[in-house]
């Protein structure tokens, strides 16, 4: 992106108004938190913070030692990407936008499991969905939620041509969920 220059004036309460052009090319929505960082240089930084961000490397910690348990590929991702990736290649996903359906998931809150991703309502809109090409054969997306905010994701999804997620897997993502969550809380 190309570094730009807006001034605006700091008003009575101290607050300055992002312009919209700038929260739709960063994807910063109402209620989104900005972090405030001042460098040594005396310059004022405003990123989007994610707090599924902070998990780093225990996020990739927690999907390696879930592929292992369960022999499927995992993702962990914040709102907005992909923060870890086990059992795929990162290069693939890692710090990728979401799917359709990832992004759906997150919105509603909802615990979504597709046994034939590529024909689930909720990849409706998904490119590879339309044109068949969806290379998943079972999938599994749980919402990371902290004071009933989401924060992240976490999917479980398998490309074996007859592979299934049992219900203990399921299960296993969920608990590993509320885990990341409760984490995030401290």
């Amino acid at each position: 992106m190309a570094m730009a220059g807006i001034v605006r004036r700091v008003d009575d309460l101290g607050r300055v108004v992002i312009p919209k052009e700038i929260r739709k090319i960063l994807w910063i929505g109402d209620g989104d938190s900005i972090e405030i960082v001042v460098n040594r240089d005396g310059e004022v930084i405003l990123r989007k913070h994610s707090p599924a961000g902070r998990l780093g490397d225990f996020a990739q910690d927690y999907a390696d030692s879930l592929y292992e348990s369960t022999g499927h590929e995992v993702c962990i991702a914040d709102r907005e990407k992909v923060i870890a990736v086990a059992g795929a290649p990162a290069e693939e996903f890692l710090n990728k936008p979401l799917a359709v359906a990832v992004a759906r998931s997150i919105m509603e809150r909802k615990t979504v499991r597709m046994s034939r991703p590529g024909s689930h309502p909720y990849c409706a809109g998904c490119p590879r969905a339309e044109t068949g090409r969806c290379r998943f054969t079972a999938q599994v997306i749980v919402p990371i939620c902290t004071g009933g905010e989401p924060i992240g994701v976490m999917i479980l999804s398998t490309q074996e041509p007859h592979g299934s997620i049992g219900e203990l897997e399921a299960q296993i993502v969920e608990t590993a969920a509320e885990f990341l969550a409760k984490q995030m809380k401290q």
